[in-house]
């Protein structure tokens, strides 16, 4: 008797597809690129601008705010670490969710992360036309925006180690603006610059330390968990590089530090060095707030410029996560084939489709901000929580069968396995419940909510033709 044709694994099914057999992705990436990435993608522009809100809302408890949330970060990208480090993908998450919930689940969490990274490209494209407008008013802020989209989507088109090079020098400036910060904030609290040791003044002041009660607490909460989305994308860069395995176990491995030392730490500084409620931390952010407190020169032009490489880095490693999320999906079936065909190890046409997607996002911010735009940046801030419950029971489910078959792949391992994985799941879910506790952060969730249950029945649906 013939001996039946064994069915190809998901990560073949990937990387065989396209037309051209051969049509690989490359593995231009190296171990100083993935570092500076996994460094750098800690500190994004939402650290520098974005966490002015949450400070407002939260008062000094933002330290707590942001220590809760890291703790929920630290142990989803241990779990995401155990998975990629096994089994190594450009879809990460996504196809570890095909492979052990289900092809919908791969097909929403993918497409979810998808949409969430175009619009954040084009959020940040505009933002970072702002910047430039501002600096030279001659030229309109839409042309700064074309420009940085035409650039960055020719970058990515041309192969994965420019990305990465992009990435190593932008993650240097971010990383030295961010240490520059936490010494001269250290200089500060200890009375060497400034007006003199504030000492708790600011913490217990104004208000105390939780001034406007759980309420803003919750806000600051919310507003934490969505600064830290898009360190996923570590894992799908650790799968072009020379060495997957070892690149993505040590990125996860530093995450600890990462978190704590860069965005606890800050908070903790600048709740410390300046009032929760001045007005100037929510207007021009809280890192500008706290240079001009330490009569650093220039402050504002020197965080400006750091926000708009924050903002570039951003733009960069969204278009590639973006367009590799694209190409994972496609190869395994969910969606246009052509998108992932591969060129000088470059799936292009996933590059240019996911350009164009962001890019229409800026065109609806201009046509339609209160409908259409309005919505699409609504869904992004629910997509990370969905991706993070995907990667929870994903990981619960792996996990056993990687023991039961596998057990030399967990070179990563889950902390308290399964426990701590059941407590991130359980904590997940409560941040969507509390959400639902607030006017701005509800509208959030219902548009969500109609773009996974649109994903999911497609997904649903495309399961059971091929079952």
């Amino acid at each position: 008797m013939t001996s039946p044709t064994p069915q190809p694994t998901l990560e073949q099914t990937e990387q065989s597809a396209g037309p051209a057999p051969s049509g690989q992705l490359s593995h231009g990436l190296k171990q100083r690129h993935l570092s500076m990435i996994a460094l750098g993608g800690v500190i994004g522009a939402g650290l520098f601008v974005g966490t002015g809100k949450g400070i407002a809302a939260a008062g000094p408890a933002i330290i707590l705010a942001f220590t809760l949330s890291g703790l929920l970060v630290m142990l989803v990208m241990r779990m995401l670490g155990e998975m990629s480090a096994a089994r190594p993908s450009s879809g990460s998450f996504s196809v570890h969710a095909e492979r052990e919930i289900g092809p919908w689940a791969g097909v929403t969490a993918g497409w979810m992360f998808w949409v969430m990274l175009c619009c954040g490209v084009a959020a940040e494209a505009t933002a970072a036309g702002t910047i430039m407008n501002g600096w030279i008013p001659d030229v309109p802020g839409w042309a700064w925006v074309a420009v940085f989209m035409a650039f960055f989507c020719a970058s990515n088109l041309t192969g994965v180690k420019n990305f990465g090079e992009f990435e190593f020098w932008f993650a240097a400036v971010k990383i030295t603006a961010i240490v520059a910060f936490l010494a001269l904030g250290v200089l500060g609290v200890a009375g060497v610059l400034g007006d003199g040791a504030p000492g708790t003044a600011n913490l217990t002041g104004h208000g105390g330390f939780l001034p406007n009660g759980m309420d803003g607490l919750i806000v600051g909460l919310l507003a934490s968990v969505f600064a830290y989305g898009g360190l996923e994308t570590v894992t799908i860069a650790a799968a072009e590089s020379d060495n997957p395995q070892r690149n993505v176990a040590n990125a996860v491995r530093t995450a600890v530090w990462r978190i704590a030392v860069f965005y606890i730490g800050s908070m903790a500084l600048v709740v410390t060095l300046v009032p929760w409620n001045d007005p100037q931390v929510a207007s021009e952010g809280p890192y500008v707030t706290v240079l001009r407190h330490l009569d650093v020169p220039g402050a504002g032009a020197i965080m400006q410029a750091v926000v708009l490489i924050a903002l570039l880095s951003a733009m960069n490693a969204n278009i590639y996560g973006a367009s590799r999320m694209a190409y994972s999906l496609v190869g395994r079936g969910e969606g246009p084939r052509v998108l992932a065909k591969v060129s000088g190890g470059v799936p292009r046409l996933a590059v240019l489709v996911s350009c164009a997607f962001g890019f229409g996002a800026v065109l609806a911010g201009k046509v339609w901000p209160d409908t259409v735009f309005t919505w699409l940046m609504n869904t992004t801030g629910v997509a990370i929580l969905v991706v993070w419950i995907f990667i929870c029971v994903a990981q619960l489910r792996m996990r056993r069968r990687l023991e039961r078959e596998s057990p030399e792949l967990l070179t990563v391992r889950m902390w308290g396995y399964p426990y701590l994985t059941w407590a991130a799941l359980v904590a997940n879910v409560g941040i969507l419940a509390l959400m639902t506790t607030t006017e701005g952060n509800r509208d959030q969730l219902y548009a969500a909510g109609v773009l996974v249950a649109a994903l999911a029945a497609a997904g649903y649906w495309k399961q059971r033709r091929t079952a």
